[in-house]
């Protein structure tokens, strides 16, 4: 790799540590080809990115963002997991280090918040953007709903109520 491309390695890294949401720092321990291709693919799935970036490189580009403190994970074989949803990476992470012990989750941040292991595995727990979404879209629609039946109701009632005359009248 010659210093054009470890410049473009690192400003490319500068600009997904100013866009993202949060960083999920790894340690690979020797995955396969099919293990690494597999959690690439979860992660973009997720709408994640997982990037393997030399240590000093990686440090370079940590440099003036809020995301330095976590400088000091970058030691031996690490990657990054980044997301614009603060879910994603970690969520993604978590569960592929659930299935392969040749992969550890070693820690990461939220904005400046630092997130040690048991972090990490904390905010994996909470539900993802688009869950949330619909959450919210459900109780949205939950009161309108609600609405309708609670005036429909009425009319309901009366209709069985007729109904109920004119079965006991033809009987």
């Amino acid at each position: 790799m010659d210093r054009n491309e470890k410049a473009d390695l690192v400003a490319e890294l500068k600009q997904v540590f100013t866009e993202t949401s949060v960083v999920v720092v790894t340690r690979n321990l020797g995955l396969s080809v099919a293990q690494s291709t597999d959690l690439r693919l979860r992660m973009r799935d997720a709408g994640a990115q997982f990037k393997v970036a030399k240590n000093r490189l990686a440090l370079i580009a940590l440099d003036g963002t809020r995301y330095q403190p976590i400088g000091e994970l970058l030691k031996g074989p690490t990657a990054l997991a980044t997301s614009i949803d603060p879910v994603a990476a970690a969520k993604v992470a978590v569960d592929f280090a659930k299935t392969t012990d040749k992969f550890e989750v070693l820690g990461g941040a939220m904005g400046d918040t630092v997130l040690d292991l048991n972090g990490v595995k904390a905010l994996a727990e909470l539900p993802s953007l688009d869950e949330l979404r619909g959450t919210l879209i459900g109780l949205i629609q939950a009161p309108a709903s609600k609405i309708a039946r609670t005036i429909n109701e009425p009319g309901a009632m009366l209709a069985r109520v007729f109904g109920a005359y004119a079965a006991a009248e033809a009987a």
